[in-house]
């Protein structure tokens, strides 16, 4: 089957594609990625898609309005990656506005905006979004989502493997080895904490707006580690707490941001700020890795790959491990998590689970997302047969 796969991460910068297929057993399908794109948000679409991130106060018509332009922009990437719509099926993510993790005895909560039914009718195939609900009703961390799809399309090896997401949040996935006394052992994942969200907040800052991230990490090349605060910083609560564990801009955001920018002192120097903080996203995830069981290599996806000093400074924290992107092994950067979404959104057409509780902390696995279709084709659901799919996309359905 052809699913296409939509991601829009924590950095709200854009759109990631990829129209991918998917055959066999879900739990360890074939698999083949056919096409992928990126679409970036229009500025004043990321402008007030962070702001609500940010808490900023919206009107229920600003909210209204905003749904409807994010779904827009959906649907327009899916249209540069699938420019003839031979997706039979689309998983879609949708934008975090805002993410609750579970605490104090009280569940979880997380909204990801999106208008999954206008998605179908703008694409014309069933859209599967509302990936997180179903694991945080269970009283899951609805988060990350991503360690299953890894798992399934990606081969053990001799050692244990670290899958490594930079998107505004930094979160990894560890798979168990291949062979060996950890071969039967649970996959492990969790949100790390800050990555390119709070560099393109400073970035930002700094620049006056004129600019939205460190490109390479070239203005934190010119700038100094202030290497005390950044161990500092990983004394605090959220770096010691113990996995399942997830995070997003309700705690990494503006308001830490401005927090973090005051321990640095005064004069400020923007290159400063940038370079401390840059090493603070590659200490915390190494520091992660030292509580993890040992693993051989470290695969890097999300848009921080890019960044070549935050990549260099992964390798000097990460001592032992090699270092190296996901595009390595045929996923490129930005492919990883909209191909897990496709994933995703097949396994809810299949009836097939698509939460770990080994990461997420849930008691049991859960079917996964919302299914909307066309109003002119309704099914019952996406899974409701596969004969279903092949009678609605008979001239695309294939075998």
């Amino acid at each position: 089957m052809r699913v296409l796969g939509l991601m829009s991460g924590t950095s709200a910068d854009g759109v990631d594609a990829v129209l991918a297929s998917f055959s066999g057993p879900p739990q360890r399908p074939r698999w083949r990625l056919l096409e992928s794109a990126s679409a970036p948000y229009p500025d004043a679409l990321r402008r007030r898609l962070i702001a609500a991130g940010q808490g900023e106060a919206l009107t229920a018509a600003d909210l209204l309005e905003l749904g409807e332009a994010l779904t827009e922009a959906q649907a327009a990437a899916a249209r540069a990656c699938d420019p003839t719509g031979s997706a039979q099926l689309v998983g879609c993510h949708g934008q975090t506005l805002w993410h609750r993790p579970p605490s104090s005895g009280r569940r979880g909560a997380s909204w990801q905006l999106l208008q999954g039914p206008l998605l179908a009718q703008l694409l014309g195939a069933p859209v599967v979004f509302d990936f997180r609900s179903a694991d945080l009703a269970l009283g899951g961390q609805g988060a990350p989502l991503v360690p299953a799809a890894d798992d399934a399309l990606l081969p053990a090896i001799g050692g244990w493997r670290a899958l490594l997401n930079l998107g505004g949040i930094a979160n990894l996935t560890l798979l168990p080895p291949a062979a060996g006394p950890d071969r039967q052992a649970q996959v492990l994942g969790w949100d790390c904490g800050p990555a390119n969200t709070l560099l393109d907040l400073t970035v930002q800052h700094f620049s006056q707006g004129r600019l939205n991230f460190d490109a390479d990490g070239r203005w934190a090349r010119r700038g100094r580690v202030h290497e005390a605060v950044v161990q500092r910083w990983l004394e605090e609560p959220y770096f010691q707490q113990a996995p399942p564990k997830s995070t997003g801009r309700e705690l990494f955001g503006r308001l830490d941001l401005e927090r973090r920018l005051g321990d640095l002192g005064q004069p400020l120097d923007a290159a400063d700020a940038l370079a401390t903080l840059t090493a603070f996203t590659a200490a915390v995830v190494a520091n992660d890795l030292r509580r993890a069981p040992a693993v051989l290599e470290l695969l890097v996806a999300g848009g921080g790959a890019r960044n070549g000093l935050l990549m260099e400074e992964l390798r000097r924290r990460c001592r032992g491990l090699q270092v190296r992107p996901l595009a390595e092994l045929g996923i490129g950067a930005s492919e990883r998590e909209p191909l897990a979404f496709a994933l995703l959104a097949w396994w809810h057409q299949q009836g097939h689970p698509g939460s770990l509780p080994s990461v997420t902390g849930a008691p049991e696995a859960a079917l996964l997302g919302v299914c909307a279709w066309p109003p002119t084709q309704r099914p019952r659901s996406c899974r409701s047969t596969t004969a279903t799919i092949r009678n609605a996309f008979s001239p695309l359905f294939i075998r």
